[in-house]
C-alpha cells in the first residue's frame, strides 16, 4: 500500500494568509494537532497547534515560517514511511508530497493505524504467540516447522528489538485459537514464550468435562 492510496479527503490545508485563530479553529473542528500550509499547490510546511497557542490570534500564518516543520512523505513510497513519520514526530496527520514538493494531501494517523492493523493481520481470527530470544538464534524455517507439526500455520510474523528490555521479540499470528499444544512445543524445544493469547485446549477440555459431569449429575 502506497502513501497516496491512504490520503484522506476530509482534512483541509491552510493558506499562508489564514490567521492563527482560523488555523486553531480548524484543528479543533477536525480533532488534529497539526495542519499543512500550502501555497499554489506547493507544500510549505506543517504547523503545530502547541506552537500556534503561543502566537497572536490575529497574526497570519505567513509570519510563522520559523515554526513550520518540513516533515512529509513521498506519495509513491510504502505507507510504512508514513507510520515512521507519525511515530517519530507524534503526528495526527502526515503530509504527502511528490518529488517536486507539490502537495498531494495528508494521511490521518487513524487511517495509518487501521491499515497497519490489516497488514499485520490484527483483525484476522487466530491465536497470538510472542517469543523472546537472541537475534542470532532466530530461524523462520524452524519456527514455522514447529507450528506446522501441530496442524497449524503462521499467517503473520513480525520481529522487533525491544530496547527497554534488550531482547529480540518474534510475534506470530496463528490460524487457530487453540494454541496450548503449540506453546508446549515451543517450550519443549527451549524457546522462551513471553506471552500468548488464544483459546487454550486444556480450558476447552476442562469445560467439556465439567459439562459432562453436570449432565451426569442431572444439574
Amino acid at each position: 500500500m502506497l502513501n497516496r492510496e491512504l490520503i484522506s479527503a476530509a482534512i483541509p490545508a491552510l493558506n499562508p494568509n489564514d490567521t492563527v485563530f482560523q488555523a486553531l479553529e480548524l484543528m479543533s473542528d477536525y480533532h488534529v494537532g497539526q495542519l499543512p500550509i500550502v501555497s499554489e499547490d506547493k507544500y510549505l510546511g506543517l504547523v503545530f497547534e502547541n506552537e500556534l497557542l503561543n502566537l497572536d490570534d490575529t497574526a497570519t500564518l505567513q509570519t510563522t515560517e520559523a515554526h513550520l516543520s518540513k516533515v512529509s512523505v513521498h506519495a509513491d513510497r510504502h505507507f510504512f514511511e508514513a507510520v515512521q513519520a507519525a511515530n517519530d514526530y507524534q503526528l495526527s496527520v502526515v503530509p504527502v508530497t511528490d518529488k517536486e514538493d507539490e502537495f498531494i494531501g495528508v494521511i490521518e494517523a487513524t487511517g495509518l493505524l487501521q491499515q497497519l492493523g490489516r497488514t499485520v493481520g490484527a483483525s484476522e481470527p487466530g491465536g497470538l504467540i510472542v517469543l523472546e530470544m537472541e537475534q542470532r538464534n532466530f530461524s523462520f524455517s524452524e519456527i514455522s516447522k514447529l507450528v506446522e507439526t501441530n496442524d497449524a500455520h503462521i499467517t503473520q510474523l513480525n520481529t522487533w528489538w525491544d530496547n527497554s528490555a534488550g531482547s529480540f521479540l518474534v510475534t506470530m499470528k496463528i490460524n487457530k485459537f487453540e494454541i496450548s499444544d503449540i506453546v508446549a512445543t515451543f517450550q519443549r524445544y527451549e524457546y522462551q514464550v513471553k506471552y500468548y493469547y488464544g483459546e487454550e485446549l486444556y480450558e476447552n477440555e476442562l469445560k467439556s468435562n465439567y459439562d459432562h459431569l453436570m449432565n451426569y449429575l442431572g444439574i
